[in-house]
């Protein structure tokens, strides 16, 4: 009996949850223009170009398993991650949505939704998600999560928890929550694992850092980056806290060429460096032109977009803010 009463309050917030928010989060989509997945923060209209061929066959393949068992948790998540794939996020977010009318105790449907509340620039809705699914991780052991697009060695390198805590971190980072995001962040890299949940959170907890203006802090937590790390996936992220150490060069960290694939992480690293160490005017140089880019789902660009929100934003309006 006594464990009867715990868990049904649990349930009946986390259906509450549901209802509350998986229904309100939808009904935005009626006044979306057809193709629009969201508007991007200086207003421009966010559209996805078409997948390949390949992308679709496995929406294809995802949706014939969905259909086959409705009520699978997992056919639901691959379901809406394949169609996040696509470029869809709308849809992605309606059918994590249904997950979780479906399993409201499942973090994973909150994960992925938040995820891709962050990619059509909805970070309020993202951070409730996330936060919501930080609770119910609460307790629980941590799991690998199974990649969506592996990568070259084919080795997931993430978990269920770090994910949560990377993006929970990455929504209050993108609205300049300094100490939400580092709380986020710190909790994430305390899951530990491997390597690259290393430097990828070393990396944020690094600009959150300076962004604070705490670079003596910034600078100690670089301690245990190495050269010679086994990183897999974040070699970006690495070659970025090895750069914020000074051993690799600004040359190094922006030359192009296929065996420095920078992207828009890497853009966004050097044009945060040029803003704390005080070049503005260099910085947002960079900032456009990450935004001048395609790409406009990448982390980076959206953290660019953000940044020069920011940059653009009345004096009021960044002091109100803080």
């Amino acid at each position: 009996m006594m464990r009867r009463s715990i868990v049904l309050p649990v349930l009946l917030s986390a259906c509450f949850f549901v209802f509350a928010h998986s229904h309100a989060a939808t009904r935005d989509d009626a006044a979306l223009p057809d193709g629009v997945q969201g508007y991007s923060l200086s207003g421009e209209a966010l559209v996805s170009p078409p997948p390949n061929r390949e992308t679709f066959g496995k929406l294809e393949a995802a949706r014939t398993e969905y259909e086959r068992n409705p009520a699978d948790a997992d056919a639901i998540i691959w379901y809406g991650r394949r169609m996040a794939y696509t470029g869809d996020y709308r849809s992605a977010i309606r059918i994590f949505s249904e997950g979780m009318e479906k399993h409201p105790l499942d973090a994973r449907m909150y994960r992925h939704r938040g995820h891709r509340y962050i990619s059509v620039r909805e970070f309020d809705r993202a951070i409730e998600d996330l936060e919501h699914a930080s609770k119910l991780i609460e307790g629980k052991e941590n799991r690998i999560e199974p990649d969506g697009l592996p990568n070259a060695l084919n080795i997931p390198v993430s978990t269920l928890h770090g994910n949560i805590w990377y993006h929970l971190g990455l929504a209050y980072y993108l609205k300049h929550d300094w100490t939400n995001a580092w709380r986020a962040f710190q909790a994430g890299f305390e899951t530990g694992g491997n390597d690259d949940n290393r430097v990828s959170t070393t990396h944020w907890r690094y600009m959150i850092l300076r962004r604070m203006g705490k670079r003596g802090e910034a600078e100690r937590i670089l301690d245990d980056i190495t050269a010679n790390m086994n990183v897999i996936e974040n070699t970006v992220y690495h070659r970025l806290c090895l750069f914020y150490k000074g051993e690799v060069s600004l040359a190094e960290i922006t030359a192009e060429g296929s065996d420095n694939p920078t992207g828009a992480a890497g853009a966004y690293g050097v044009a945060n460096w040029f803003f704390y160490n005080g070049d503005a005017a260099q910085a947002r140089r960079h900032l456009e032109a990450l935004t001048a880019s395609p790409g406009w789902d990448s982390f980076g660009y959206i953290a660019a977009e953000a940044d020069l929100a920011f940059l653009e934003a009345p004096a009021s309006s960044v002091e109100a803010s803080r």
